[in-house]
């Protein structure tokens, strides 16, 4: 026999034993790509479910500073797939009659308790967020000072801004005598 008539024939086997197992639910389902794919509720949420548990693990790896900057990088980017996914199983539990997790569910919440706006988009978890380039996001650029209205600025307007006791001090006139006589 060939090497390839030999895998050919592994394949197959493989495959059948794997039939055999899915027959017997021995083997456990997996989550299918699409959510739009699952027609069941209980089985949307049970993958629901699954995903949060996918989440809760990462979060929990990417607290480890020591991993790397390219492995921190990484679970962030696996985190904000699930959780992108966990919005499309949310969107088709609604569909599908359920109750609606993107309005029940936790909010995302600053530092302060407040509900943070427009936190729909790419999100840091753990020593991600102490990365080069995404600390500088989180820094806050101080407020400019206040600009002051006309009536402050024309608080500070005295005789001395017109010049009227330049020769109070005693240095312009000395000056303008020392001028006169050249």
């Amino acid at each position: 026999k060939s090497k390839s008539a030999s895998f050919l024939f592994f394949r197959t086997a493989l495959a059948r034993f794997r039939q055999a197992q899915l027959e017997e639910g021995k083997v456990k389902e997996r989550r299918p790509f699409l959510a739009s794919e699952c027609n069941e509720l209980p089985k949307a949420e049970k993958w629901r479910r699954q995903i949060i548990g996918e989440i809760s693990k990462k979060v929990a790896q990417i607290q480890n500073a020591g991993l790397g900057e390219f492995r921190i990088r990484d679970l962030n980017d696996e985190i904000n797939k699930l959780l992108r996914e966990k919005g499309h199983w949310e969107f088709r539990i609604k569909e599908l009659g359920g109750p609606d997790y993107a309005r029940i569910g936790p909010k995302m919440l600053d530092h302060e308790g407040k509900e943070v706006p427009g936190n729909r988009g790419y999100k840091y978890f753990g020593a991600a967020k102490d990365l080069p380039g995404v600390r500088e996001l989180f820094e806050k650029e101080p407020l400019p000072p206040p600009r002051k209205t006309r009536a402050e600025l024309m608080k500070a307007i005295d005789a001395e801004y017109y010049g009227y006791r330049d020769e109070d001090d005693g240095i312009l006139e000395p000056l303008e005598q020392e001028h006169e006589r050249k």
